[in-house]
């Protein structure tokens, strides 16, 4: 079905939706849970990058350092992560601030908080994506091109990390999905995106199935547009392929 016919029903649904006034919070909702899905997603693919490398290197302890992250922020749902870095952090920056004398109880932001929580957990999952990518970049072309007299990280900016993002891509996508979604747990500490607006409304208007269902059109329109984003960009890294298989 063309995703122009698959929008026109969802339309239509939101039109029919009675909102009470609070669309415009829903709106700002949906643009700050964008926000923490992009920010989250950034960090999480450095951290994912750096963990893959770590993953392949030739040292015992770093493979050990890689593998012990990535069985913890697998292991231990995201919900439990989100709470343990929000108020962990704040216990760790009011000792800090107390050892210079400081009074006050010093709060991560709630935004800061589930960015390094969600992306920590994202990048849990996007380093084995990223480790089966990089191996399966084969290696006579670092060879290569390091015999052409490009440097180390010359070879691996113009060589393996376009490849990497092609092999990687179809499986950051799914994650990325994922992610989409999980920003709703933020909402626990406070953070006002969708989930958080949408109980705000409930509580006023009492009318949960028609703002939880608002909340739901809101998630699939988003999903939608993150997975034609998605093939665009899986298709912008496969031209060459494309072009070289025609």
């Amino acid at each position: 079905m063309p995703v122009s016919a698959a929008r026109a029903p969802l339309d239509d649904t939101l039109t029919m939706i009675d909102l009470h006034g609070f669309g415009a919070q829903l709106a700002a909702g949906t643009a700050l849970t964008v926000e923490l899905a992009l920010a989250s997603a950034a960090f999480g693919l450095l951290v994912g990058l750096g963990m893959a490398a770590l993953k392949l290197s030739k040292s015992r302890g770093a493979r050990i350092i890689a593998d012990t992250y990535s069985t913890i922020f697998r292991g231990v749902p995201e919900l439990i992560i989100v709470l343990i870095v929000y108020f962990g952090a704040s216990i760790v920056l009011t000792s800090i601030a107390e050892a210079f004398g400081g009074e006050e109880p010093i709060e991560l932001h709630p935004f800061i908080a589930g960015t390094l929580a969600l992306g920590l957990a994202f990048g849990a999952y996007a380093s084995e994506v990223f480790r089966g990518a990089l191996q399966a970049v084969p290696p006579g072309q670092v060879e290569a091109a390091r015999a052409y007299g490009m440097s180390r990280w010359l070879a691996f900016r113009r060589v393996v990390l376009p490849q990497v993002w092609r092999f990687a891509l179809p499986g950051l996508g799914n994650i990325f999905l994922v992610l989409l979604k999980d920003t709703s747990l933020v909402s626990v500490i406070g953070l006002e995106e969708i989930m958080r607006k949408t109980a705000i409304a409930v509580g006023f208007t009492k009318e949960p199935f028609t703002f939880y269902l608002a909340a739901a059109v809101i998630y699939l329109l988003m999903t939608i547009v993150s997975m034609i984003g998605l093939q665009l960009l899986e298709r912008h890294a496969s031209r060459g392929v494309r072009s070289a298989t025609t």
